[in-house]
């Protein structure tokens, strides 16, 4: 029972100052919407790389030259990797299927219009690797390649700025000065920030290198390895296999780059939880500010109501009750402030994206409330009210009865 009379004696303290328990409520409001909205940024960002690395591929491996250079000066990447290099690779164990891929810029016409793009040359095993998918036409047979056919896959986004509501198969490009025919367009995949899979055209990678770049040497392999392998030990074999191609002796560096889908993943996780840790950092400090702000209104209270703590000591007040009035009063200030500050947390998630959007209509922007941090938020908020709440709390209830009567 005394309990809730102390409870309903705060309640009706704070009630009596409406504003300034506001004010006070209002730091913690905004400390625990900052953290709930910025965790939701660094949990939608993750998701967001996460996904876009599935789009590249399943069981996705990535072969590349080593970068040359001496004293630890980079002058540039080594040439090394041959086509030779890639067809060898199908015979390594645990390995499905491989892609040669030769690329570059390169502006595109047809008609009346051009655009730059990024021309890739390769085989039609390579959208199967990369998951891409064909939406109209067809892929790149191996005869096509083999033969330095000149035909292309088109994205769609190079479609829609070259032929706009046009049906581009069967249509002619020029690369280069170099004619192609159209035979497929692929499916949308959306921009991926460093590279849009969505604004390129593939060709046949022996077409690519002989006629169009004048190249000996790919830009990298892609790998994909077979369902339910482990993807270390088929990067292992690669790594066997490719070094006994160039000849290299025990002791020597890799002259190339094996990568596996795992590093990418493991490379995103721990940019976002860098990311995210940032951004919870910076907004726990208001969560800081806030107890503070609680902290001074509760002594302004204390002061304020020193005749009345006279008075209920004289009465017969212990000073574990006063002690736990004041405490009482703060939590209800940060637990209903932390309440609020979720509700704001919340709403400030949904309304990033849609502000985002409105800036960048080009750009795909996430945010993804996770239950660990609501319930972080609230747990740091009530854990704030009693840390910066105690003090105030224990200089109420050691108060002297009779100086508290005399204090004017």
């Amino acid at each position: 029972m005394l309990f809730w009379i102390i409870v309903k004696v705060g309640v009706k303290s704070l009630w009596a100052n409406k504003l300034r328990s506001f004010l006070a409520m209002l730091g913690m409001i905004i400390g625990v919407g900052a953290v709930i909205a910025m965790l939701a940024l660094g949990a939608g960002a993750k998701k967001q790389v996460l996904s876009q690395i599935a789009t590249m591929g399943t069981n996705l491996l990535v072969i590349s030259p080593a970068q040359s250079g001496s004293q630890g000066v980079i002058s540039g990447t080594r040439q090394n990797l041959t086509v030779a290099d890639a067809r060898a690779l199908r015979g390594v164990p645990g390995v499905a299927r491989v892609a040669p891929v030769a690329s570059g810029g390169a502006q595109v016409k047809a008609h009346n219009r051009n655009k730059p793009t990024r021309v890739t040359g390769t085989t039609g095993t390579y959208l199967g690797i990369r998951a891409f998918k064909i939406a109209q036409g067809r892929n790149m047979s191996d005869s096509e390649c083999e033969t330095m056919a000149r035909i292309a896959v088109i994205g769609p986004n190079v479609a829609t700025d070259l032929f706009g509501m046009e049906d581009p198969v069967g249509q002619k490009i020029k690369v280069k000065g170099i004619t192609f025919t159209v035979i497929g367009v692929t499916e949308a995949k959306g921009d991926q920030g460093w590279f849009n899979p969505d604004d390129q055209v593939l060709i046949p990678y022996t077409t690519a290198m002989k006629q169009l770049f004048g190249q000996d040497y790919l830009k990298e392999a892609d790998v994909q390895a077979e369902e339910g392998s482990d993807l270390k030990q088929v990067q292992a074999e690669i790594t066997k296999a490719l070094r006994a191609r160039h000849r290299l002796l025990e002791g020597e560096d890799d002259d190339f780059y094996v990568r596996n889908q795992a590093d990418f993943i493991a490379m995103a996780t721990a940019f976002t939880a860098t990311f995210t840790l940032l951004l919870g950092g910076v907004a726990g400090i208001s969560l800081l500010v806030g107890g503070i702000g609680i902290m001074n209104i509760m002594l302004v209270s204390v002061a304020e109501r020193t005749r009345e703590i006279g008075i209920r000591k004289a009465i017969g007040a212990t000073e574990g009750s006063i002690r736990m009035q004041f405490l009482l009063e703060t939590m209800i200030i940060s637990g209903l402030g932390g309440l609020l500050g979720v509700a704001f947390g919340i709403f400030s998630a949904w309304l990033f994206p849609i502000l985002f959007k409105y800036i960048q209509p080009d750009m795909a922007f996430q945010t993804s409330v996770e239950p660990f941090s609501i319930l972080l938020a609230l747990g740091v908020s009530v854990g704030v009210g009693i840390f910066f709440g105690w003090y105030p709390a224990r200089r109420a209830a050691s108060l002297p009865p009779v100086e508290a009567l005399r204090y004017e």
